[in-house]
């Protein structure tokens, strides 16, 4: 599997510089973490998700998570584990007849709702689970999340020595971590926790809506999550706290839950003109019209500001998600090459240099953090030629208006 393998090789070889590399769910949890991407959420009751699957792989999907949580009623729960088990059934009897099984199916994960249901899906999945890269779990807390990482460890402990490792993934969306009085403490226990079960973790989750609901909010399609005090203001300490180079969890942003309905455009367009004129020229024009209904037009700047801030990742809910979010994780030619000059620089030599651009000044010791997280995302997501922009990657498909 390797994002845009829905490109052509003429188109591939023309935009790619350094193209993608390949993975899957055994892949080095260093490079995975980063791989997870833009994860699509599906109700675990929809019959047809496994075909589904299938017919998003095809347009580039590479990390789904079937929910066993919100999006599935108090009276469901039954109903949705056993759809859960018909779906894993079918996906891999059709894996079974791939040429290569291990690649045809994207990054598998299920949202399960408590601790009890993890247990219980571990064992009902049977072989099964090792289609899985892994769980989810919702509201993650110190007073669940040993039970959760637990059932976890105590998985990889047993299985056998072909079948690939099983992550968990909490995503932080609960009271004590938003209010103020209680964020500190918090966040600093399960930072302890999560250290415990340090080759457990594949990424560290926000849950935005969540923390939204308790203070009555709801942010509108004009407006980033960043613009919500209370939620940037518990982002930016979860970030403080995990973020930090030397704990090495890989952040996932808060999912975005508008989609472009039809006629609807935003009030404020806020993305630049520029970069889909240089891309396209008149074509970009009218590419511009067709992302800046406030749905997609929020959705990039959105994804711009997570990457400002370290985050790599983002929770989505609709197909037409998909690539504008991966393509944003793209990375530049210009930034490819600061970060490679810096990290083969680091020997003592010279502490600054200026870059090959010739428009910046590049410090190794500052810089060498950045510059390493840059390469680690230049594998899964590739490295564009010199002026091209990852608008090149956002003509209108078949999914955007799903």
């Amino acid at each position: 599997m390797r994002y845009f393998d829905y490109l052509t090789q003429e188109q591939e070889t023309s935009l790619f510089y350094s193209p993608p590399v390949s993975f899957n769910h055994t892949t080095s949890k260093e490079l995975l973490a980063y791989a997870v991407g833009a994860a699509l959420y599906m109700p675990a009751t929809r019959s047809t998700v496994a075909e589904d699957i299938l017919k998003l792989r095809a347009a580039g999907l590479v990390t789904v998570i079937i929910d066993l949580e919100d999006a599935i009623g108090d009276g469901e729960v039954d109903y949705a584990e056993e759809s859960v088990v018909r779906h894993l059934s079918f996906l891999s009897a059709y894996a079974e007849n791939e040429p290569d099984p291990g690649n045809s199916l994207p990054l598998l994960f299920i949202r399960v709702r408590n601790p009890e249901q993890l247990q219980k899906l571990i064992f009902r999945l049977g072989s099964f689970i090792t289609m899985l890269t892994g769980f989810v779990f919702p509201k993650f807390s110190v007073d669940n999340g040993v039970e959760y990482f637990e059932a976890i460890a105590d998985y990889n402990s047993s299985r056998s020595y072909l079948a690939p490792a099983l992550y968990g993934m909490p995503i932080l969306e609960s009271a004590p971590i938003i209010y103020r009085e209680t964020r500190t403490d918090s966040l600093l226990a399960i930072l302890n926790l999560l250290g415990d079960y340090r080759d457990y973790v594949l990424n560290v989750r926000i849950g935005a809506t969540d923390f939204s609901s308790l203070f009555g909010l709801r942010r509108s399609p004009d407006i980033s999550i960043y613009d919500l005090m209370p939620i940037r203001d518990c982002m930016s300490d979860i970030i403080n706290v995990f973020g930090r180079v030397e704990e090495g969890y890989v952040i996932s942003g808060p999912v975005w839950e508008y989609f472009a309905g039809k006629g609807q455009q935003g009030l404020r367009p806020q993305l630049r003109q520029t970069p889909f004129e240089d891309a396209f020229g008149r074509q970009g024009r009218e590419m511009q019209r067709n992302y800046n209904s406030s749905a997609m037009d929020g959705l990039i700047r959105e994804v711009i500001l997570d990457k400002e801030n370290g985050i790599v990742g983002k929770t989505i809910i609709h197909p037409s998600h998909l690539r504008p979010v991966q393509a944003m994780y793209t990375v530049m030619h210009e930034e490819y090459v600061d970060a490679l000059s810096i990290v083969e620089s680091n020997d003592g030599s010279r502490g600054v240099f200026k870059s090959e651009y010739y428009n910046k000044m590049n410090e190794i010791k500052p810089h060498l953090n950045w510059a390493r997280r840059i390469l680690l995302r230049s594998q899964i997501y590739g490295v564009l030629h010199e002026q091209q922009h990852f608008t090149l990657l956002l003509p209108e498909n078949e999914y955007t208006h799903v």
